[in-house]
């Protein structure tokens, strides 16, 4: 890097931290305005920092190693979740907001009571706090760590960090995302979420024009990667094409198994942690401002997500496969472009939007991970008449804490591809016992405590290396996970007693689901739900056609699978369509006139 494109960057860093500091006094009001910005939102801040939570330096150098590895048809992987982010508009979004929460861990004490709620709201609190969201934290530095390194970022300052280069590059990130993070609050990382989402965005797409047209274009680069793979590279989904538009068939060199892929479509989007929403999103949604802007943020990050940044990520993958294909480390491939093809200042900017990248992540997990800390362990077991100003104080020591751990994480790791995996795999199973607690009155809290404990253990177990007790198949190992934690969970709700009368109640009068399984609430209370479920799963399966419908559709016209696009683009409209004639039907079931 050259000096003037330190100064964009330093100029970046003075803006982000000035900004940080202002905002703090906002964030030090109180522990809500600390954690979920006052409940004053609007649907197109919160969707975008959903959006920028997801989009982290380590996102690009993890696609770069994915589809090198494993082809396009790897990134199943992740865009499995979508269907569960669809679900979250429709299912969920408002139920959170109704809550009332400042954590999710605190919705365990509402839906379920006594001692054994209590438990599990502290287990949930540790865990999702300290070694998940940690590991999270770590390969986020990991990914800037092996950024930095490519980039060689210490050297262009005249420094000689020797064999110490990744301990100075962990410490230093630390440094400054603590100063950045730990005082602005949850109003100063959504905030500046807003532009470092764009500017993060506007770095991808940079990268990707100047990198295909360094290959000759999309139509030198198309064959020219399919001949760089032994595998099928291209495919969107295992499948090959034969003669004939109709002759489709499995293919054996596609990047991922039938069974992985049938795995991420089937299974892992419901079994994992975030089935309901998941931790940063659930922030997010009640710190809106009603339940209509939390439902038009959730729609917004999935836009954003999926439709817009997908595909500039791939490109880039795809030219470092043809330019580096003997790459020792497939993620690196893209701060190497970065550096070999980027003119002065565009670099600059660049790496400036990478940094943008990691701390809209890094700081959304610390002050996630905070949260849990100050409110669900700190405040409900250690102070609980604490008054804001120390909540507030507590939510900082906290941040740094988690910042601590992460970087101890980020110091360890080695590859970001698998510490994904690791995430995953430690995360998968209680996901089904989320989703049923909201409709179903048997779920108890010592079904949701086994399920957590269970999943995280088991998938733990999973990832050892040389214990060779799984199959080293990724789907059949995700299937594995969730069939051995259903076992447990279910197993001890039917040997323990419900949550009482007075609590289900309770919950039900707050939250208004719908469905059978609140068919005895309702009719005790007299209260009608506030949800038509059967109209918001149509929604949900219409909205599933859109948007991948429109996602598919562009890589199939950007990749000139022309048969692909059109198939994709009939199926988003059909399911655009769709859900425009389901908006036209009311929200929840009207009662008959004089019924109530």
């Amino acid at each position: 890097m050259q000096t003037i494109d330190w100064i964009v960057v330093i100029c970046y860093l003075i803006a982000t931290m000035v900004l940080g500091v202002y905002l703090s006094k906002q964030a030090s009001k109180s522990m809500e305005d600390f954690f979920v910005s006052g409940r004053n939102l609007s649907w197109w801040l919160a969707g975008t920092s959903m959006a920028a939570t997801t989009f982290s330096i380590d996102t690009p150098l993890y696609i770069c190693g994915v589809v090198a590895t494993r082809g396009i048809a790897g990134n199943w992987e992740w865009w499995s979740f979508g269907i569960a982010h669809i679900v979250l508009i429709y299912i969920f979004a408002r139920l959170w907001r109704r809550a009332e929460i400042v954590t999710d861990a605190e919705l365990t004490e509402i839906r379920y009571g006594g001692k054994m709620a209590a438990v599990l709201r502290a287990t949930k609190a540790f865990l999702f706090a300290v070694p998940i969201n940690c590991i999270g934290i770590g390969y986020a530095m990991l990914a800037m760590v092996k950024v930095v390194s490519a980039l060689q970022l210490w050297e262009s300052l005249g420094l000689n960090v020797g064999e110490s280069g990744k301990l100075w590059s962990v410490v230093a990130v630390s440094i400054f995302v603590l100063i950045y993070s730990g005082f602005s609050g949850l109003w100063g990382v959504v905030v500046t979420d807003f532009f470092q989402f764009f500017l993060a965005l506007f770095g991808a797409i940079t990268v990707a024009v100047v990198s295909v047209n360094h290959v000759g274009g999309i139509h030198e680069l198309v064959p020219a990667v399919q001949k760089a793979t032994d595998i099928d590279v291209l495919s969107f989904v295992p499948l090959m094409k034969g003669e004939g538009l109709l002759n489709w068939q499995w293919s054996d060199v596609a990047g991922i198994s039938l069974s992985t892929f049938s795995a991420y479509l089937l299974v892992q989007w419901w079994s994992f942690r975030r089935s309901d929403g998941g931790g940063e999103f659930i922030q997010r949604l009640v710190s809106a401002k009603d339940e209509a802007e939390a439902e038009k943020a959730a729609w917004f990050f999935n836009i954003l997500n999926y439709i817009i940044r997908t595909w500039p990520w791939i490109l880039v993958a795809l030219v470092g496969i043809v330019i580096y294909p003997n790459l020792e480390d497939p993620e690196l491939a893209y701060p190497k472009l970065m550096l070999d093809f980027l003119p002065p200042v565009i670099l600059g900017i660049v790496v400036a939007s990478l940094i943008a990248a990691f701390m809209s992540t890094v700081s959304t997990s610390i002050n996630w991970g905070a949260s849990y800390i100050t409110n669900d362990l700190y405040r409900r077991f250690f102070a609980p008449n604490a008054s804001q100003t120390q909540l507030v104080f507590a939510g900082r020591i906290a941040s740094i804490l988690v910042t601590f751990f992460g970087a101890i994480a980020a110091f360890y790791a080695k590859d970001i591809t698998t510490i994904f995996r690791l995430v995953i795999s430690i995360g998968t199973g209680p996901g089904l016992v989320l989703i049923l607690r909201w409709y179903w009155w048997r779920i108890n809290a010592t079904a949701e405590l086994a399920a957590m404990v269970a999943g995280f253990i088991i998938g733990l177990t999973s990832v050892i290396p040389n214990l060779n007790i799984f199959p080293s198949d990724f789907g059949y190992r995700l299937m594995i996970i969730s069939g051995s934690t259903a076992i447990i969970w279910v197993t001890a709700m039917y040997l323990t007693p419900p949550e009482s009368e007075e609590t289900l109640n309770e919950f039900y009068l707050r939250v208004r689901p719908a469905g059978i399984g609140w068919q005895k609430q309702r009719e005790t209370t007299g209260v009608s739900p506030l949800q038509n479920l059967q109209l918001d799963c149509l929604k949900v399966i219409a909205s599933v056609l859109l948007l991948f419908g429109l996602m598919l559709a562009i890589g199939g016209f950007l990749l000139l699978q022309s048969a692909t696009g059109w198939i994709a683009l009939i199926i988003a409209v059909i399911g655009g369509f769709w859900l425009k004639q389901l908006n036209k039907k009311p929200i929840f079931p009207m009662p008959r006139p004089g019924s109530e």
